[in-house]
Parts: structure tokens; sequence; C-alpha cells
């Protein structure tokens, strides 16, 4: 036997996001519970209260993963006897470009439901918050992609409950830089659905290729 009879490789399961966007919602607003429905597999749309974050820079949405352990060492051998995960933490870091309501509230912390711009002239003003906000989130991280027939393909990450745990510096300048409103979001379990995150497959190319990638359908 050779390597050529055992190997098992298919190109049209290499995945990139080819564009995708950033949804947030309150807290209160219903959690995404299906990403699309019916026969073709379309796009379903998304709860009342989600806004899309807009243009972001070109890094997209990159996600972090922090994950902590203890370990036990013992006399004679080294590496760790024994060990254990005690944290499994994940983040998400987008750098909006579009200056709007909802970035620049998740930049600065502040209520915009509570915001008026001025009568005459439309002026704004935004006053940082005495203390950092500790509002949570409901954040779909949404990401298209194609398959060879050029069918969409939806690669999805949602965050049930997450909040706003860092900020990038902002820069006003010229040149090809625009002003941009960067936040990272870490994810906490949401006790109700009982998850800190889940990953979304789906879209008609995504069901073209369940064969292929030896992924089970459900027969009714």
């Amino acid at each position: 036997m050779s390597y050529a009879d055992i190997e098992e490789r298919k190109q049209q399961l290499i995945r990139k996001a080819l564009k995708g966007s950033v949804f947030i919602a309150e807290i209160t607003a219903d959690a995404i519970t299906a990403l699309t429905a019916g026969a073709t597999a379309d796009l379903s749309p998304l709860p009342t209260g989600y806004s899309d974050l807009g243009w972001l820079t070109e890094e997209g949405m990159p996600f972090g993963r922090d994950v902590g352990q203890s370990n036990v060492t013992s006399f004679g051998s080294q590496t760790p006897t024994r060990s254990d995960v005690t944290s499994d933490t994940t983040t998400l870091t987008v750098i909006p470009q579009e200056t709007k309501g909802v970035t620049i509230g998740l930049y600065t912390g502040a209520d915009m439901a509570a915001i008026e711009a001025a009568f005459t002239t439309g002026e704004t003003w935004i006053e940082k918050p005495e203390t950092t906000s500790s509002r949570f989130y409901r954040v779909l991280a949404l990401s298209v992609d194609h398959d060879d027939t050029g069918e969409e393909i939806y690669i999805a990450r949602f965050m049930p409950r997450a909040k706003v745990t860092g900020y990038a510096a902002q820069s006003y300048q010229g040149g090809d830089a625009a002003v941009t409103w960067g936040v990272t979001f870490t994810s906490e379990k949401d006790s109700t659905l009982g998850y800190s995150e889940a990953y979304i497959f789906g879209g008609p190319g995504w069901l073209n290729l369940l064969a292929d990638m030896d992924i089970t359908q459900a027969t009714s």
C-alpha cells in the first residue's frame, strides 16, 4: 500500500471568509436559533434588534481562545502527570470603520438611546460614563464563502452573552487611515441557553457538500 492509497484530500473543502459582518443586539433581544431555513437553506432574517457594525478593517473578525490549565508535576517526570482545563474563554476583536450610533455606543460605553443631537445644528455630545459599562450583548459574526458552483456557504460564530472588555487605540489623522471604533468582546455562558459560544455552518453550498465532509444529515 502506498500513500496514494490512503490519502484523502479534497480542495473543495478549503474555506475562506470572502466577506462578512458582525451583528450585535442588546442582551434582551432573541438569541439566534437558526441561521438558515427551507429546502434551499437560504439565510433567515435575523431577530429584531440586531445591528450590523458595518465595514471593518481588513483584519476582519479575528477570534482568540485562552485556555487555562492546572498541572500536577511528579518526581521523575519531565512532563505533567495530570493536567486539567480550568478555563476556556473566547474573544472577538473587531475594528469598525463606520462612525454611527452603534459603533460610537460600543466604544464610549454610552447609552445611545439617551443621546439626542441638537435641534438646530445636529451637534452631538457624548460624555464618557463615570464607570465602565457592564452591558451584555448578543454577538453574531457571520462570514460568507462559495462552493465550486457559486452557492453561498455561511460560517458563523454566535456569542449569546458577551461584553466589551477591551478597546483599540483611536487616531484622528489623514492619509489612508479612517477613524475607527475597535473593541474586543469576551463571551460568557448564557445560563438560559446553556452555552457561551456556538459555531454555525449553513447555506446552499454547505448543504451541497455534506457528503464530501462526512457530515450526516438528519432524515426528518
